[in-house]
């Protein structure tokens, strides 16, 4: 029998997870496809239930229904309660559903592999309030980081924002607006500015100026669709350490598929599967 795992979401335009996925289960010797299963709202419950029949080793899930599957399975492990969103969904040995976040340990995977040093000790700000910026803000705060500013440009989100994870770790954490002026002396002390929004993706521009950060700093913007957006245009043209999000697209799909499957160390399979994509913006299902 061949085994699935279904990535739940709608629209699905990329096929980066599949492309990974399958490279890996071929890499592995596992009889396995990685499918892309683009669904209504109404339609999710069931898909959720499906995942519970022999043959499946798990779910993928991404916008919009994250919080929605959350819902829908057995039991959601703490830290992914935390955070606020599923993104994977395991079985355990008693064929119960598992919802997990991979993305937060995929951030600290992919920015400390970047920095080339742990985020323990680091002062950081995001820019973004929404469910990416959760999974940030959350890594960095657990991983040790000294201080983290959130800043967003509805001030009450990051504020909430920074609520939410008040009591992780033991830096501070404090959120502000984009225009505040609190945000650029943040950026200008950072060791790690991070945009965790859609901006370069979906919208125009850039949210940090890179004018105003220091020599030492490193870069890291979520987006990897374009692979150089704005930001990191402008922080190359500056001289600064920048990377997307490419290697957090990575680990976080690596962390899932040792889930589903107990087999680790499939980054590398992954990475030399998925690169033709991540160079080519056009890339899509």
């Amino acid at each position: 029998m061949t085994r699935r795992v279904g990535l739940l979401g709608k629209p699905l335009r990329r096929r980066h997870s599949k492309v990974m996925h399958d490279a890996a289960f071929r890499a592995a010797g596992i009889d396995a496809t990685y499918d892309l299963l683009e669904l209504d709202a109404d339609a999710v419950a069931a898909a959720v239930d499906a995942a519970r029949g022999p043959g499946w080793l798990g779910l993928g899930v991404t916008a919009p229904y994250k919080k929605l599957v959350a819902e829908l399975v057995d039991e959601v492990e703490p830290e992914a309660t935390r955070i606020g969103a599923v993104n994977n969904v395991t079985k355990d040995e008693a064929g119960r559903l598992i919802g997990f976040n991979s993305d937060a340990p995929g951030f600290r995977a992919g920015v400390e592999l970047a920095m080339g040093r742990p985020l323990a000790g680091t002062t950081v700000v995001v820019a973004g309030a929404g469910g990416a910026a959760h999974a940030v803000v959350y890594a960095c705060l657990s991983a040790g980081a000294r201080s983290v500013t959130i800043g967003n440009r509805t001030v009450a989100s990051a504020a909430a924002l920074a609520e939410r994870f008040a009591d992780v770790g033991e830096g501070s954490v404090r959120g502000v607006g984009l225009d505040d002026p609190a945000f650029a002396a943040a950026l200008a002390q950072a060791d790690v500015a991070v945009n965790a929004t859609t901006v370069g993706m979906v919208d125009p521009g850039a949210t940090i100026p890179v004018e105003v950060l220091r020599d030492d700093v490193i870069v890291f913007d979520l987006v990897y669709v374009p692979p150089e957006t704005p930001l990191l245009a402008a922080a190359r043209a500056r001289g600064l350490r920048a990377a997307n999000g490419s290697e957090m697209l990575i680990a976080q799909a690596a962390i899932a598929f040792e889930r589903w499957t107990g087999i680790g160390g499939m980054d590398g399979v992954m990475r030399e599967a998925v690169a033709p994509l991540l160079v080519d913006p056009t890339a899509i299902a």
